[in-house]
């Protein structure tokens, strides 16, 4: 009764789960429709006295193959309304209505396991445990429908590098060599590559524009998706700031002023001009013709 009662209970989730697979428009809630779908089907497996097959269920596929395609998703990308943006209506209602069902269902199995009965179903087919006559099933009597599997799902990946690996037919171009061409092409100022984001000495953010040797800020040195997003900051902050150009301009105009402060009144940098000498040769011959 109990097991019919489960079945009825979470088979619209499983149902659902798929169908939300399918025709979810979005990757993120089609990859969340199909972990309800075989989580559901664990707990089928669990109530059907499979426990092995459950875990599996939730550590291989859940957990392992879920992540994969989460992986998949994130290098993709998602636009970016809708990683701040959340559409699923009425997701606080169905997270409750979740909960409840996992306490229920952990309840239930656990004063099942907790109550003492006579092994029937499973527990009589398989009495030396789950793992062993799965394990039996698998390695004995399905041991080469077991292997085909395994040879076609190992000839798929095989196929999938095949199709998706390409040749290349020039020469892919080293960083030296993309140097040089820019050297040649006129383009000297993009040799080094562009400036990293971050003035080091104020800001280490990736949204701060980088100074260029003059002093000016750098549009290039910020990631295109944070201009896209509104999330750099203004350059107009960082332009008005000395440059170090003005700078030692105005640390030498600094000291030519100190400089012209300190020299007293009347002094002047020129030497003075010699004054004649007296009783000179032509006084001694007036003397003389005197």
């Amino acid at each position: 009764m109990g097991e019919e009662v489960l079945f009825w209970v979470m088979s619209p989730f499983a149902v659902l789960g798929a169908l939300g697979l399918v025709f979810a428009r979005k990757a993120v809630h089609g990859a969340l429709s199909l972990a309800v779908t075989m989580i559901t089907l664990a707990v089928f497996y669990i109530a059907q006295e499979a426990p092995f097959l459950g875990v599996v269920q939730v550590v291989v596929y859940t957990g392992a193959i879920m992540m994969l395609f989460l992986f998949v998703i994130m290098l993709v990308g998602v636009e970016s309304s809708d990683s701040r943006v959340e559409t699923i209506r009425g997701q606080r209602g169905s997270a409750a209505l979740a909960v409840l069902g996992v306490v229920l269902l952990l309840t239930t199995v656990t004063v099942r396991a907790t109550l003492p009965d006579e092994p029937t179903g499973m527990a009589q087919a398989t009495p030396d445990g789950n793992v062993a006559g799965i394990a039996d099933l698998i390695f004995g009597t399905y041991v080469w429908a077991f292997e085909v599997v395994a040879a076609l799902l190992i000839t798929a990946a095989v196929g999938a590098m095949t199709l998706t690996h390409r040749e290349r037919i020039f020469h892919r171009p080293s960083q030296r060599d993309q140097a040089i061409r820019r050297f040649r092409e006129g383009r000297p100022e993009d040799a080094a590559g562009l400036p990293v984001p971050g003035v080091y000495a104020r800001h280490n953010a990736v949204d701060t524009p980088a100074l260029l040797p003059d002093g000016t800020p750098s549009e290039a040195s910020i990631n295109r998706v944070l201009v896209a997003r509104g999330a750099a900051r203004s350059s107009e902050e960082f332009s008005h700031r000395p440059t170090p150009g003005d700078i030692e301009a105005g640390t030498s105009e600094t000291l030519s002023s100190a400089e012209g402060a300190d020299q007293p009144e009347g002094e002047t940098d020129e030497p003075a001009a010699a004054a004649p000498e007296l009783g000179g040769d032509d006084d001694a011959t007036g003397g003389e013709r005197a």
